[in-house]
């Protein structure tokens, strides 16, 4: 089963320096139909204004992935890291037992990303911090793990649940398939471009929420940037 959740339909505030949409039910928005999927709990697509960020605030217990589709964003924590993740490249903040951190865009244009909230398979443990770049070619035409709870994916950021967030990106006409498993759910959206799904089309910025589906096939519509959930 694949549900198409277009970008019009999705919750959201715009803020004047924060404009986000919600592809789940977060903060202010409530849908009951959009609580979760499975243990994927937040998709935000974010737009942050130049010079303006998220004040020092804090987490737990809370997987947290941060994929930078625009410019870039820099990360600063209770633990004292501090990085600067760009555009096509990844950070991973495992909240654990509590952490509290801080988000701004220090560039001249708008940043523009997805953050992604997995539910841990455990609570607890000690929070912790990390980036790393995922150059677009090294994902061109396959699915690439960009942070993972699995061993076997070993050039991920690693998470603590059992679950994947995989890259692709695909030229016109170019397909990518990935074996999810029918016990498995996913969640797809296009950065840019338009793809089908097993045959349902889904246009940039769109939701695709996807159970009972052993194996997908992805298919570009036109140039396609990809990101997708496999999770519990």
């Amino acid at each position: 089963m694949i549900e198409r959740r277009p970008f019009n339909t999705l919750g959201g505030a715009n803020h004047g320096w924060l404009n986000a949409k919600h592809h789940f039910s977060f903060a202010n928005y409530y849908d009951p139909q959009r609580m979760n999927l499975g243990a994927l709990r937040v998709w935000n697509d974010d737009e942050i204004a130049p010079g303006t960020g998220f004040p020092a605030h804090p987490h737990s217990d809370m997987e947290i992935i941060t994929y930078v589709r625009k410019g870039a964003i820099t990360h600063q924590d209770s633990l004292g890291n501090k990085g600067r993740t760009e555009a096509g490249d990844v950070q991973v903040m495992s909240a654990g037992t509590g952490i509290r951190h801080a988000e701004y865009n220090l560039g001249e244009t708008p940043t523009t990303l997805f953050q992604i909230w997995i539910e841990p398979t455990r609570p607890g443990g000690a929070p912790s911090w990390g980036a790393k770049p995922f150059p677009k070619s090294d994902r061109s035409g396959k699915f690439v793990a960009l942070a993972s709870g699995f061993e076997t994916d070993k050039e991920a950021l690693p998470i603590r649940t059992d679950a994947r967030v995989l890259g692709v990106t695909l030229k016109a006409g170019e397909t990518a398939e990935y074996a999810l498993g029918a016990d498995r759910n996913g969640y797809l959206v296009p950065a840019s471009g338009s793809i089908t799904v097993n045959g349902v089309r889904i246009d940039a910025r769109d939701g695709a929420a996807i159970s009972q589906e052993s194996n997908l096939q992805i298919t570009a519509v036109d140039d396609a940037e990809i990101v997708l959930v496999d999770a519990a």
